[in-house]
């Protein structure tokens, strides 16, 4: 047993109100640089939509992520050998097109033009080449188009569906949609480690964090083209590859990363997980609709003794092991099964979790009636107007079942808590509905609590970083850093060897 530790995350889908301010709070801190315009370490996504970049999830287009190959799995994009022949010339790399082209305002024309009767206008010009564009594309320009026949219905999952559910789904009395917040997943199987040339990204052995080396990497943007969710980004100023660092600068000094302290609907959690390294490739080797339940076997119980002792042996001290305990993430995906990881398929074991959304429910209108009464108990749930196939598209590689016990499990728990505060539900019924998802009262009252009224140390426990060890590793007078956090260039990055 090689347990190691993770830095995962949850992001809770029924809580997500598409504020955008996760993005901007990112962008602030981290992508507001020359060559970085373009780039969004976190986006809101609406879906059904075709997402940042255009269609990110269509791999027969950008080819991303891991496929079986005789009997072992085998990047998506090709051999190693295939993949030198594609250094100069990469067919499915996706273009600034695929992202936007960022833009500005001409705002000196507001204050410099002659007078005249007409009202003088900024007009909007690009960040790169500094020459008027037309704008056609932005990082979340189908936000809320739901019903779009030129972004919803070109969402790749709808392939899920059949074509009479697709018919229905962009009908005016059925139009819905939910938003997806993405940042990069720190895969345990991550592609852009496994396909970088030179050796830059790497992960780092004691949080799981995916950094790219900037001194290291040549800009050969393998990494672009296979991660399948289009989380590495290429710097056209600086000619590195550039993504998401789980703000570990702030982690080491015990805060969250930026997008999860401004979040507003307070749908992230953060906390470790262990996982046994060993059993990797057997978790990658069973069908898709086992993903799930294969990625969640690797998840180790902290308070199992063998583990624990394990854990020590690998350098895993007391504190991580308790940070680990009372993780917010361990509940979520392994104790509670609430949270599925976005696209199993593609088989890089992603370490952000989604809570599915519990969507309205389709109703009937006669005789001047809205009519959304249930046949039967968990009829909200097979009644949605998002059809569970596209949901298990999603978050299960096709599988409905995993989707089907986490949406009946958030139901149970309404029916419960309306039980308490409301008092119009039958005693019976609610604990019908709980028996049938599995779920005692007792647990149903800490689901609702980490869920409606979590702290922020019940969202983020942060396990101690022990900084102290690595300085120590490259300087003996630990001291010498204090007050520091993370380690920086005394250079920017640059073109070049």
């Amino acid at each position: 047993m090689d347990v190691r530790l993770q830095i995962s995350m949850v992001f809770h889908l029924d809580k997500c109100i598409g504020c955008h301010t996760c993005s901007i709070a990112c962008k602030n801190v981290w992508t507001d640089r020359k060559g970085a315009e373009y780039m969004w370490w976190n986006n809101v996504e609406t879906k059904p939509g075709t997402g940042y970049p255009t269609a990110w999830e269509d791999q027969s287009k950008y080819k991303g992520g891991w496929e079986q190959k005789n009997g072992k799995p085998e990047l998506k994009m090709g051999s190693r050998s295939l993949r030198v022949l594609n250094l100069f010339h990469n067919p499915n790399m996706p273009r600034m097109d695929d992202y936007y082209e960022p833009w500005t305002y001409k705002y000196e024309d507001l204050f410099n033009s002659p007078e005249g009767a007409d009202q003088p206008t900024a007009r909007p010009i690009s960040m790169v080449t500094n020459k008027p564009i037309d704008i056609k594309a932005g990082p979340n320009w189908d936000d809320d188009l739901s019903g779009s026949p030129v972004y919803a219905a070109n969402d790749p999952n709808l392939e899920a569906l059949t074509p009479e559910q697709r018919e229905e789904l962009f009908d005016i009395e059925r139009l819905v949609f939910f938003y997806l917040p993405r940042i990069c997943n720190h895969c345990l199987n991550a592609c852009c480690v496994a396909a970088c040339p030179s050796g830059a990204i790497y992960k780092r052995g004691e949080d799981g964090i995916v950094l790219i080396n900037q001194e290291r990497c040549r800009g050969w943007r393998m990494c672009v083209t296979a991660c399948p969710y289009k989380k590495t980004f290429y710097n056209w100023s600086t000619g590195k590859s550039e993504k998401c660092i789980l703000c570990f600068p702030r982690l080491e000094t015990g805060e969250a990363p930026a997008c999860f302290h401004s979040c507003v609907g307070r749908i992230r959690y953060l906390g470790g997980l262990l996982y046994d390294a060993d059993r990797m490739l057997e978790a990658l080797h069973v069908p898709d609709d086992q993903l799930v339940e294969a990625q969640r076997d690797l998840i180790l119980d902290p308070s199992d003794p063998e583990v624990r002792e394990a854990a020590l042996r690998n350098g895993i001290d007391e504190l991580t092991l308790e940070a680990c305990e009372r993780s917010p993430v361990y509940k979520y995906v392994k104790e509670w099964k609430l949270a599925l990881p976005l696209h199993a398929e593609f088989r890089t074991l992603p370490m952000l979790f989604y809570v599915p959304p519990l969507l309205p429910v389709m109703a009937k209108t006669g005789d001047g009636v809205y009519d959304s009464s249930n046949e039967e108990l968990f009829s909200p749930i097979e009644k949605a107007r998002l059809p569970m196939e596209y949901l298990a598209r999603l978050f299960s590689a096709g599988n409905v079942e995993p989707v089907r016990l986490a949406l009946k499990k958030q139901y149970a728990i309404r029916l419960f808590k309306r039980m308490e505060t409301v008092g119009d539900m039958d005693p019976a019924v609610v604990k019908q509905a709980l028996a049938e998802v599995g779920c005692s009262e007792a647990e149903a009252e800490q689901i609702y609590r980490l869920t409606s009224l979590p702290t922020v140390d019940d969202r983020y426990v942060i396990p101690p970083m022990h900084r102290e060890e690595a300085m120590q590793m490259l300087n003996d007078d630990v001291l010498a850093d204090k007050g520091e956090a993370g380690f920086g260039f005394r250079e920017a990055p640059a073109r070049g060897a």
